[in-house]
């Protein structure tokens, strides 16, 4: 009879011993990390929670013996959208900080794959440096995806899902979040209030467009205010829940392929090219000397 570490893929929902029975098995710990932030009259704030969970939790279904989702670090870097009434911001530091915290929490306990599934597209920075720190600062291995990037692995997928503008019609409350969110919690949709406004961005320039699955070669990432006057970049009345159950498959499919891959790869063998062993750690907080 299988026990419960091979059954519940709910973290919080396993007792100490059970947990170091997931660490025997090699399981991979998914951290969903989203915000809580305005996604125009359409959407509740927490869309950028609700869709990875989602996507983990389907994951997690499939591969039940293989991961564990923890809950989810629900408030993100959001700044730019404090001209909306409900957002939630948390200072980068302290975002990292807290992200830091828990995959470190994980490798001191054991596990040694940790993959952190992004929802909040400004997470994607401090993310990327918290994966790095785990990498560098213990003695696991950490992936950043956000979620809508596993829609890129079959190169196939968006241009025949797509039917919007691009680059635009997928960016934020927009023709993408909007099917998944109508998918995953069709009733939290105000389906009277869905209206298109593509980013002032996006006005044909070269250098600074922005969609959730392609940009320019530079960022001009200020006030959200400024370039959208209800929070809306994108076009979400292309939303339909037929296309995010699609949206939802493919997300699923391709992470169930990233979580196989990830906790059956090798881990890269480290080598120190100094000639003299350093007599020091490395100031930035580097767990061991290598021989």
């Amino acid at each position: 009879m299988p026990s419960r570490a091979e059954t519940e893929y709910r973290y919080e929902k396993l007792t100490w011993p059970e947990i170091n029975e997931a660490i025997e098995q090699n399981q991979v710990c998914i951290i969903p990390c989203g915000a809580v932030e305005q996604h125009g009259d359409h959407l509740p704030l927490d869309v950028d929670l609700v869709c990875p969970g989602g996507i983990a939790r389907g994951m997690a279904e499939q591969l039940t013996d293989r991961v564990l989702v923890l809950p989810t670090i629900c408030y993100g870097y959001t700044g730019h959208v404090m001209d909306f009434p409900g957002t939630i911001n948390t200072h980068y530091e302290t975002f990292i900080r807290q992200v830091l915290d828990v995959t470190k929490s994980l490798a001191y306990h054991g596990f040694k794959k940790i993959i952190l599934l992004n929802g909040h597209g400004s997470n994607m920075p401090n993310l990327d440096l918290a994966a790095r720190r785990t990498n560098l600062e213990t003695s696991a291995e950490c992936i950043l995806v956000a979620w809508w990037h596993l829609l890129n692995v079959d190169p196939e997928f968006m241009p025949n899902w797509r039917e919007g503008t691009y680059p635009g019609s997928c960016a934020h409350a927009c023709e993408l979040e909007t099917s998944l969110y109508l998918y995953l919690d069709e009733d939290g949709v105000r389906k009277d209030r869905i209206k298109n406004s593509l980013s002032a961005l996006n006005d044909g320039n070269p250098y600074i467009w922005g969609d959730l699955v392609g940009h320019g070669p530079g960022a001009l990432t200020s006030w959200t205010s400024s370039y959208s006057p209800r929070g809306v970049i994108g076009e979400p009345e292309l939303g339909t829940k037929e296309k995010g159950e699609r949206v939802y498959h493919e997300a699923v499919k391709q992470l169930c392929g990233m979580v196989n891959f990830f906790r059956d790869r090798p881990k890269d063998v480290r080598r120190r090219h100094q000639d003299q062993k350093p007599t020091m750690p490395i100031p930035w907080g580097q767990i061991d000397l290598p021989d």
